[in-house]
């Protein structure tokens, strides 16, 4: 193992992250708050990550030259997101570290691979088949059955890219919307829950796996997390934990994983995706645990000891979407009425409907109760009507 590999990065260095987005912003203020300077790379303008980076470099994941510029500024790159051109990648990598490295992404990036990857390895996954035209979806339906969820292969996420395909006639509207290029049909699953678990694995081979977090989503999009598992959950909790830990093994992952898990209804668990970066459902760690997802992030990639991934309070993370702010502007005092309540906003200034502005943890005694609060504190926020 050579030194470059094994080498602890020390605050004082520039860490690179490719990606401007929210997960990159919240990065950045863990970072420098450990002491380091960050630069961003963002093919966006004004993006929530370059409004308090150290630097950013705005350019196209495809410019040579810019990436190049942007590997030469800093002592390691991370990614607060999976959909980086794996061209940009492999160019930074000829001048310094990226982690997690294009081998990961390369499996992260297409669910055929990711799916084929997971199997091979022994990990459950949702039963998939691929589809390379639509001649092949009554093929796809003997050995799914109907419905199936048809997604692209790549660049899907917060429930783009996929459909739902209950009936040949729905198989080809779902052709017409994400053919031509091959999609993957995996198998319609009536699960008991959504979880997800985060682990952490340094170059020097350490892992730290966090508590599993129960997810419930409304209109693809994440809206609300809770940490810990509470009543007939728990006895998934350690299984999670463990399938998790042995993902990044295999992948031999350097950063920040998050697995995401359907619970059948007898407790099965099935792999439905996996995203190696900070991810929506760890939000809650920032408040809910000794040690933020995103520090975490920060001394995977930098080697040093990994930190205390255990939770000092049971908690709730619900999303704020531009739906909170409707025509007007969301009465955000209503946020810190309570104790043990945190908003986080994302830099954004327009606010759309399904985009996500921010963030509201609200910590208790149980996660129930936690949920609860949180709902009602969001539900009081919602706009003033604007006139």
């Amino acid at each position: 193992m050579d030194k470059d590999h094994v080498q602890v990065i020390e605050p004082g260095a520039t860490l690179g992250v490719f990606g401007g987005g929210q997960l990159g912003r919240m990065f950045t203020h863990a970072a420098q708050k450990m002491g380091y300077r960050v630069v961003v790379y963002t093919d966006e303008t004004d993006s929530p990550a370059s409004q308090i980076a150290n630097e950013t470099i705005q350019g196209d994941y495809l410019d040579p030259v810019a990436v190049r510029e942007f590997a030469g500024k800093v002592d390691v790159i991370t990614l607060e997101f999976e959909n980086i051109a794996l061209e940009a990648v492999a160019r930074a990598s000829e001048i310094v570290t990226v982690r997690p490295g294009r081998q990961v992404l390369a499996v992260a990036q297409h669910r055929i691979r990711e799916k084929s990857a997971l199997s091979q390895a022994g990990f459950p996954v949702t039963p998939y088949c691929e589809i390379r035209s639509l001649a092949e979806a009554e093929s796809a339906a003997k050995q799914l059955g109907w419905p199936m969820v048809w997604k692209t292969t790549s660049w899907g996420y917060d429930g783009k890219g996929q459909k739902k395909v209950a009936t040949p006639t729905e198989a080809k509207e779902a052709w017409e919307l994400l053919g031509p290029e091959p999609v993957i049909a995996e198998k319609w699953i009536p699960y008991r829950a959504e979880v997800s678990v985060l682990v952490a694995r340094s170059p020097r081979g350490e892992v730290a796996v966090y508590p599993t977090f129960t997810n419930a989503h409304a209109n693809h999009i994440l809206d609300v997390t809770t940490c810990p598992t509470e009543g007939e959950l728990v006895q998934i909790e350690s299984e999670a934990r463990r399938i998790a830990c042995g993902v990044a093994e295999s992948l031999e992952l350097e950063g920040l994983l998050c697995v995401e898990f359907f619970v059948s209804e007898s407790f099965g668990l099935m792999i439905n995706e996996i995203a190696p970066r900070p991810h929506n459902s760890g939000h809650l760690t920032m408040e809910a645990c000794r040690t933020s997802q995103f520090e975490q992030q920060v001394r995977a990639v930098c080697n040093l000891p990994l930190g205390d991934t255990s939770l000092i309070q049971p908690a709730a993370m619900v999303n704020l979407l531009g739906d909170v702010w409707g025509e007007g502007s969301p009465r955000f005092e209503e946020a810190f009425v309570e104790s043990a309540s945190y908003l986080h906003l994302y830099g954004k200034e327009q606010a759309r409907v399904g985009r996500k502005m921010g963030h509201l943890t609200v910590l208790d005694q149980t996660a129930e109760a936690a949920k609860s609060r949180a709902f009602a504190i969001r539900e009081r926020m919602r706009y003033r009507v604007k006139g």
